[in-house]
């Protein structure tokens, strides 16, 4: 009985016991070059951390996460610890804000602190930890450029490269400066992944990585100017120290490139030989005009497309406009445009669709169009003609029988004596004037009644809710569902960030043990997850290849790693956690 009692004492008072979340730090007052420790401390099993922005500084190290558990005098002890080391990037008084937590659906914030950041200090430093190489020699940002002399609305394009040597490390980049394409009409080619690649450099054999590719249509004649694009670039360089394995330590520098301005020098097209109906098209087409039909009958009416297909400024010129007979109606057109963006340009197919309706009975032309364009190819001046459309009504009333306009292009709407009432409405809505009293209406007793209505139904709602408020258990299954789904989704968010989407994969995983092996944060050793998930049938391959991934992601966040691995780690969690709920079923 006494054993039983101690044990209900001691729950008591750890159920007493105060909650406690700070942030710690090395030091209030350092140097522009010295590192700051911060530790955010909490005294019980908390979850779901979430890290301040740290502005002014730049994360070096971590997270990195301790969890200790101690029996003293028949006193527990517990202590979790998320430690990170932080390099300041600018002097003056620095404010690390507020790191949030989760325990037992409560939300827990620790106190700003304020640091003071100085001028960098001396310090003696071992030479073995001077880096071997500089970033100045191995990294170079390159803008490629097709020509530099187009003539007006040619297509040129521009790829951005980042080269790197293999004697150095990227970890990550930031945009300082976009690139300004003035009196450029330009389209940015969309990138889906960032691939690694090797070329040739300067004579020597670089890695690359195609940052950006963008297409340019220059709008005037002269030297124009491509603003460079800047960017602020994490480096790891090699040092003469070796660690415990023999592998060479690394040493985290930053280094700033700029891809440099452009100068382009464009042509004006040629004077010679411009026809008098040119708009601006450059390139090489193909000109169409096509009827929907030429026989109609009346009342019937008709589409005629005027289309261009073929690669060149597509979306910068304009389509000639049909010319018609007064006796028929044109309508004004539909545009439509099909057109694909590559590094060769643009290409594909741009329309009007006019509807043309026609008054009356006869035979009516729709005369030849051109379209004028310079070919490129033989830096002249094309034109090509469609034939003569002519269009049939077979029946309706003749000109003759009306009184019509002469003046070209003009037509008057002309309505026959049995139509001249079709737009009067027949039929009406009428209703009474007089408003009826709300004392006594249907919607008066309505609103009486209702209150009463709803009782039963707010009685059987409270029931159910009280009911699940009180399964404590099943609420937290369910809420570690939710944040597992949650992490999981923003960590594709932020697959272009390696170390934000290794932190939110390791939260999606942790949470998703915890909802299927009802265990704590603390509980989650590796031998104690292989016996838990094999226990519930889970097959011991997948289990290996969570407990794999599940230690990759704490490494992951400080090793280099492409854009490759880190989808691959993506669709690799996915699939383990979608076959772990197969055979956890």
């Amino acid at each position: 009985m006494k054993r039983y009692l101690i044990i209900v004492l001691l729950s008591f008072q750890s159920l007493l016991a105060q909650v406690q979340f700070e942030a710690k730090v090395s030091k209030t007052t350092l140097g522009l070059n010295e590192r700051l420790r911060i530790d955010f401390v909490m005294n019980m099993d908390g979850d779901n951390f979430n890290q301040p922005s740290f502005e002014g500084f730049r994360i070096i190290a971590g997270p990195s996460q301790q969890v200790s558990q101690s029996w003293i005098n028949g006193k527990s002890s517990f202590e979790k610890i998320y430690s990170y080391y932080l390099l300041p990037q600018q002097k003056g008084n620095l404010v690390i804000k507020q790191a949030t937590i989760e325990y037992n659906g409560q939300i827990y914030k620790t106190s700003p602190i304020r640091i003071h950041v100085t001028n960098a200090v001396q310090e003696a430093r071992n030479p073995d930890d001077a880096p071997q190489i500089s970033a100045d020699d191995n990294l170079y940002l390159v803008a490629d450029i097709s020509k530099t002399n187009p003539y007006i609305n040619e297509p040129i394009t521009v790829v951005y490269k980042l080269y790197f040597s293999y004697n150095i490390g990227i970890t990550n980049w930031r945009e300082l400066d976009k690139p300004k394409y003035n009196d450029f009409w330009s389209q940015n080619i969309d990138i889906k992944q960032l691939v690694g690649e090797e070329g040739m450099f300067k004579g020597e054999k670089y890695r690359y990585v195609v940052l950006r590719k963008t297409v340019l249509y220059p709008q005037k004649s002269g030297k124009l100017v491509i603003e460079p694009l800047s960017l602020d670039i994490d480096v790891q360089l090699p040092t003469n120290r070796r660690d415990m394995f023999g592998r060479v330590v690394v040493t985290n520098g930053n280094k700033r490139v700029s891809a440099g301005a452009k100068t382009i020098s464009v042509k004006a097209l040629p004077e010679a030989g411009k026809p008098a109906d040119f708009s601006g098209a450059v390139g090489k087409f193909d000109f169409r005009v096509t009827p929907s039909k030429t026989n109609l009958k009346n009342g019937e009416s008709l589409d005629l497309v005027v289309s261009v297909t073929g690669s060149g400024n597509m979306k910068l010129f304009h389509l000639p406009k049909p010319v018609v007979p007064n006796s028929l109606e044109m309508y004004d057109p539909v545009h439509d445009e099909k057109v694909n963006t590559t590094l060769a340009g643009m290409s594909g197919k741009i329309s009007d669709k006019y509807t043309i309706i026609p008054q009356f009975k006869g035979n009516y032309p729709i005369k030849p169009m051109q379209f004028s364009y310079f070919d490129l190819g033989s830096r002249k001046y094309k034109t090509i003609s469609s034939p003569e459309i002519m269009i049939n009504v077979l029946d309706g009333p003749s000109a003759n029988d009306q009184v019509a306009t002469t003046t070209p292009g003009v037509a008057k709407n002309i309505i026959s004596s049995n139509e001249q009432f079709k737009f009067i409405k027949l039929k009406t809505n009428l209703s009474s004037m007089k408003e009826d009293d709300f004392l006594g209406s249907n919607l008066f007793y309505g609103l009486l009644f209702l209150p009463f209505l709803m009782l039963p139904l707010i009685v059987l709602f409270k029931k159910k809710k009280d009911a699940i408020d009180s399964d404590v258990f099943g609420n937290r299954i369910k809420m570690n569902n939710r944040l597992a789904k949650k992490y999981l989704s923003e960590a594709k968010k932020q697959i272009k960030n390696k170390e934000l989407f290794y932190i939110a994969l390791e939260k999606a995983m942790h949470n998703f043990l915890k909802a299927k092996l009802h265990i704590e944060t603390s509980e989650m050793t590796k031998d104690n997850i292989q016996e838990l998930l094999l226990s519930r049938y889970a097959n011991q391959e997948t289990v290996n290849e969570f407990i794999a991934l599940t230690e990759n992601c704490e490494v992951a966040r400080y090793a280099p790693s492409s854009s490759v691995t880190i989808q691959q780690d993506f669709d690799k969690a996915v699939f383990i956690i979608s076959e772990l709920e197969k055979q956890m079923a």
